[in-house]
């Protein structure tokens, strides 16, 4: 019965401990926006202070982003499943589009509204003063938010909270113009209230490009840095039997990284002996790049040859399989005669356009040197009418199995 086990390994004591502290940090910013942002419209309100109104909008769609961060941390924990069979990470990294777009229509509208404003100068009224120290006391707030999101979110690597973090970062800055603009209109220059909320709506918007574009390169799996590849890459190469690498393929997911890789293994290997190989080269991945959530590690006894752009890649060679080739050798080799040797195992080895094969002879029949020395001239006669066949082996069996085992025993 196929095991119905998810693919990639589990981390049951890390990944709720990380939930956790997402929650914890997520909440806390929770109440505090939700203190400045009742604050802001308020006072804004009541001081005539439209950039303070809509600095507290700008609070408000911080609130929204902290929902969303716990809806996305909430189904993003669960571990991979068989439907799911990589994980639910990539529920972050939709969050984070999400919050982008959010902060793109937050600094739109501020933009507009700003510049409606700014059309209308005589008729806007006297700002109260304590506007002002509303504005400074929001800034402070903001920047010591940032500040405990931010080292959370770089120790738990999460591109989730590291957004929510720099939304708040963005809060900071426009607080600031939001404070300075408010000085400024109270000191006579009315346009610098309109003015500060114009650059409040263009820092809103660009930060939310920024998370948008991000979180877009990883939804269509965007590779690694060059130098994050090169290092995954000299891991796999050091690897005992590794003799070839290509094909390093790498994409993000949330905050943990996937990657496929072709290695190439001595052709004259086992297919147990290539296997072990390729198991030692993942499991060095996963112990030297703790990023690394899996690596898929295909085993190769050649280079392939990879499609150029808009170029199919090359059709596999004519070449018969098992069944077809050995039942075509063994007519050669004049199957049915007398002098043919019943042989015990055939390996085949695929290199290129043709097949090398090792044949294993029975010790009755190597011990005829008569009968090896037709066998022999039929298979060099092969190599001339079979045109995919390179090169055939014999080997001959010593012991037959029971005299060896029985010798073992002793």
């Amino acid at each position: 019965m196929p095991s119905k086990e998810p693919l990639l390994r589990a981390e049951p004591h890390r990944e709720p401990q990380r939930y956790r502290e997402v929650r914890k940090v997520t909440w806390v910013s929770v109440g505090v926006n939700l203190v400045l942002t009742t604050a802001q419209i308020f006072i804004g309100l009541l001081a005539h202070a439209q950039s303070l109104v809509a600095d507290g909008f700008h609070s408000l769609s911080d609130l929204v982003a902290d929902l969303m961060v716990l809806v996305g941390n909430h189904h993003s924990r669960h571990p991979a499943d068989e439907r799911h069979p990589y994980g639910h990470q990539r529920i972050e990294t939709a969050v984070s589009l999400a919050l982008g777009l959010l902060l793109i229509g937050t600094g739109a509208a501020i933009l507009w509204s700003a510049a409606t404003r700014l059309q209308h100068l005589d008729e806007l009224p006297q700002i109260a003063p304590y506007a002002l120290w509303a504005a400074l006391a929001t800034l402070v707030a903001k920047e010591a938010l940032f500040r405990y999101m931010l080292a959370v979110a770089e120790r738990l690597r999460s591109p989730m909270l590291v957004a929510n973090a720099w939304h708040a970062r963005s809060d900071a800055a426009s607080s600031l113009v939001v404070a300075v603009g408010l000085a400024g209109s109270m000191a006579g220059y009315r346009f610098l209230d309109p003015v500060a909320a114009i650059i409040v709506g263009f820092l809103i918007l660009r930060m939310g490009a920024k998370f948008a574009y991000e979180a877009m390169q990883e939804l269509v799996d965007t590779a690694l840095s060059d130098e994050e590849i090169q290092r995954i890459r000299d891991t796999l190469q050091t690897t005992p039997g590794v003799i070839g690498l290509h094909e390093l393929r790498t994409r993000r997911m949330a905050h943990q990284v996937l990657a496929d890789a072709h290695i190439q293994v001595d052709a004259r290997i086992s297919v147990s002996e290539g296997h072990r190989i390729a198991e030692a080269a993942r499991q060095r991945v996963l112990a030297a790049h703790p990023d690394v959530l899996d690596v898929l590690v295909h085993v190769d006894v050649e280079k392939d040859v990879p499609p150029s752009a808009g170029v199919a890649a090359p059709a596999l060679p004519e070449l018969p399989e098992r069944a077809v080739l050995l039942l075509r050798l063994r007519q050669a080799l004049g199957a049915g005669d007398a002098s043919f040797p019943p042989f015990e195992k055939a390996l085949l080895h695929y290199l290129g356009n043709q097949v090398d094969v090792e044949l294993f002879l029975p010790p009755e029949f190597c011990g005829d040197p008569a009968r090896m020395r037709l066998f022999e001239q039929r298979a060099a006669a092969c190599l001339e009418t079979l045109p995919w066949l390179r090169a055939i082996s014999l080997n001959c069996r010593v012991f037959p199995p029971r005299m060896r085992s029985r010798e073992m025993r002793q």
